[in-house]
Parts: C-alpha cells; structure tokens; sequence
C-alpha cells in the first residue's frame, strides 16, 4: 500500500487516538475492547487490519519479540522496550546509548543503517516483590 492509498479514517483517527492514550502496549484484542466503547459496532478484524496499516505506515509501532502476541506502541519514535517473562507487561525504557552503538557499528561494517529493534527481558517490579518464576516465553 502507498502513502497514496493511506486514508485517515474515523475508525484509525479513533484507533490511535485510544492508543496513544496509554503506555501499556496493549494487544489488537485489548485495543479492541477500548474501541468498542466508543464504536460498538466495530470487528475485531476491522481493529486488527487498520493497527497493521497504521504500523506499516509508521504512525504507530508494532512490538513483536515480546511473547507471542503482537503488541502495539502509540509511540513511532525508535525506542526500547523491556517485557517482563512473569506477567507480560511490557515497558518503554529510557535513553538511546544502545542506538548509537548500532548505528556506529553498522556503518564500521558498511552498512547504512536504516532502522532496528532490540528488546529486553527481565522481572517487573511488581512479579519480583512477590518472588515468583518467569513463565515459559511460549506462554506470553
């Protein structure tokens, strides 16, 4: 799809508005029950298609690597995340020392680099305080 096919409609106009409103990194299906709220006769289809051409136009980000559901950012800005093995959550973190490192050996070897991704997985705050296991990664 080319940028000329690109249409803000109401319901991605009303998709990223909801997404924008929170820094959870919510699943389509999380999105969609936001979005049913407000647009009660919305698809989940409809949810899952307008995130998808959202993402590939790079109004918003798509967080894959982080269990096996996608997950999606409000925020298209380059940026790291940290998802916790327990629950799920999924954070932003800070600052971009990781970003420079890339970039810099990317063009030591050549290369142009144009975009990456790199995630981190730890305990959350909340899952280490009560001492419990990480879960399989499948699970998540």
């Amino acid at each position: 799809m080319g940028t000329a096919d690109f249409r803000m409609t109401r319901q991605r106009r009303m998709i990223l508005q909801e997404l924008r409103k929170v820094r959870t990194h919510p699943t389509a299906d999380e999105i969609y029950v936001q979005i049913r709220k407000i647009m009660p006769r919305i698809s989940l289809g409809t949810v899952y298609r307008n995130l998808e051409i959202l993402s590939e136009m790079g109004i918003i980000r798509k967080i894959e690597g982080c269990g096996n559901q996608k997950r999606f950012d409000g925020n298209a800005e380059n940026h790291y995340h940290i998802r916790c093995m327990h629950c799920g959550k999924v954070d932003d973190l800070p600052g971009d020392v990781v970003s420079g490192i890339i970039y810099d050996n990317g063009k030591m070897l050549g290369y142009h680099v144009l975009d990456h991704t790199l995630y981190f997985n730890g305990i959350c705050k909340s899952c280490n305080s009560r001492k419990t296991e990480p879960r399989d990664n499948k699970n998540l």
